[in-house]
């Protein structure tokens, strides 16, 4: 039998390796080594047997679209929160989900990139904190999935698909929009995916109550738009 991986270390290309690595910090990474000078800079950190490289070289080795999506369990989440919130960092709580019971939270590190962290271990429900707006994303999300299940019309299956391109086999369930006129039906999970991550997107209505249909009734009668 061939042997297998002994340590995996990911690498994270930022624009300044000290502003990234005291982001990290407060997740309770630190670092074990740095190296480099000028064009190139390197910080390795390490939290118990988690490894995480950060590199600051410029022109990058690798070029990938950015913003990415990191997720980090952490031990204690409200301890967490109330460092990065110390240190004037913006964090949005985003509920209780399934693989995280302990409770799920939001937050940007200093390249922009999102940054997820949850806690497995699960905690009572009077002794979970008040949501912060993030809730009502998730039940604007279930409100229209029921309303596209009891109206009918939606794809057989889920649009947006995994990361890597492979198709999703889970039913369309809402429809999500942006600004540009780009639409897509999706499954709850991967529309839930899309609008953390694209800021632009929004839950798209397909009953026929649109900006059209409201132009088209105010035109129509003219007298009601006195009264609004």
């Amino acid at each position: 039998m061939q042997s297998g991986v002994q340590a995996q270390v990911p690498v994270l290309y930022v624009a300044d390796a000290d502003s990234a690595r005291r982001f990290y910090e407060l997740f309770g990474y630190s670092e074990i080594r740095t190296g480099g000078d000028g064009e190139s800079r390197w910080s390795y950190l390490q939290c118990g047997e988690l490894t995480l490289l950060l590199a600051a070289v410029t022109p990058r080795l690798v070029t990938v679209e950015l913003p990415l999506l990191i997720y980090l369990y952490v031990e204690d989440l409200a301890a967490t929160v109330e460092r990065l919130t110390a240190a004037g960092l913006t964090v949005e709580r985003a509920g209780h989900p399934e693989h995280a019971p302990g409770g799920e939270c939001r937050t940007t590190d200093p390249d922009g990139n999102v940054v997820l962290f949850g806690q497995r271990r699960a905690v009572p429900a009077q002794a979970r904190v008040p949501q912060s707006g993030t809730e009502d994303r998730f039940s604007l999300i279930r409100e229209a999935a029921e309303a596209v299940s009891r109206r009918g019309g939606a794809p057989a299956r889920c649009q947006i698909g995994a990361p890597r391109g492979e198709a999703c086999p889970a039913p369309a369930e809402v429809k999500l929009a942006d600004s540009w006129g780009d639409t897509v039906w999706g499954c709850m999970a991967h529309a839930d995916e899309a609008l953390l991550n694209a800021r632009g997107a929004f839950l798209a209505r397909d009953d026929g109550q649109g900006l059209g249909e409201f132009l088209r009734a105010r035109q129509a009668h003219p007298e009601r738009a006195d009264h609004e």
